[in-house]
């Protein structure tokens, strides 16, 4: 599951790593969620690009995009049989950079949130999926999910589920939907390495979206987590901030 993440490279390094040609300034985010505009990284007209989407995914044929649910994320092993999906995953593979994402993992009655990294420290890049919805009245919106897998088993310690990330090397195979093909791309479609993540916990400030800080990403202190199990059970529970239900549960934050 992919329910939040968090871009905090320069712009430039950005750049440089997924060899877009706009030079885009933007600040670091720190709780990025459903519904908001997130970078995406697009190959069109034989170069790659940078463009801004809202993050859940509606397919074109939807009618009224007011009525359809979020679809935050797509599960790998279905990708390319849900009629959401199916098209995209053919024709308009994505990347979304990153520097990490968030997993809330039961303890007790409670959910305690952790910040998940890669282990050396460098940007990811999240396998996504675009579409383009239409409305009836003409208007375009531009929407992507997260592909996700089933988690390695180290990271399966905090969910079932992991998003997919894209190896450098391999970001022209997934991204040039016309020269590679769907069954080249289900091949990338795999939970990163034993050991390649790390994870720490950290607190549940980020459980409310308006929360975006740098602080939010430090290990937890003894003295916090005292302080935040002191709290009633019902002010420190995990917030849904876009519940939205979806094929197979897919676009479920938490």
């Amino acid at each position: 599951m992919c329910g939040r993440f968090v871009i905090t490279s320069p712009p430039a390094a950005l750049r440089q790593m997924f060899g877009y040609a706009e030079q885009p300034n933007f600040p670091p985010r720190h709780n990025i969620a459903p519904t908001q505009p997130i970078p995406v990284v697009i190959l069109e007209n034989g170069g790659r690009h940078f463009r801004l989407m809202r993050w859940g995914l509606v397919p074109g044929w939807v009618k009224d995009s007011r009525d359809f649910a979020l679809l935050i994320n797509a599960r790998a092993e279905t990708v390319v049989e849900k009629p959401a999906f199916k098209n995209a995953m053919k024709r308009r593979r994505c990347l979304i950079p990153a520097d990490g994402y968030y997993e809330w993992q039961a303890a007790g009655a409670r959910k305690r949130p952790y910040f998940i990294h890669r282990r050396d420290g460098l940007p990811l890049g999240l396998a996504g999926l675009a579409e383009t919805w239409m409305g009836p009245n003409g208007e375009e919106l531009d929407t992507v999910a997260i592909v996700t897998a089933a988690a390695s088993d180290d990271l399966a310690s905090l969910h079932s589920r992991v998003p997919v990330t894209i190896a450098p090397a391999d970001f022209e195979r997934w991204l040039d939907c016309g020269a590679h093909d769907v069954g080249e791309a289900m091949a990338l479609l795999k939970p990163p390495r034993q050991g390649e993540f790390a994870w720490h916990e950290i607190s549940t400030r980020v459980n409310h979206v308006a929360n975006d800080d740098a602080q939010l990403i430090l290990p937890i202190t003894d003295e916090e987590r005292e302080r935040e199990q002191s709290i009633p059970l019902k002010k420190a529970a995990v917030r849904k901030v876009a519940p939205a239900a979806s094929e197979d549960g897919q676009g479920r934050l938490f």
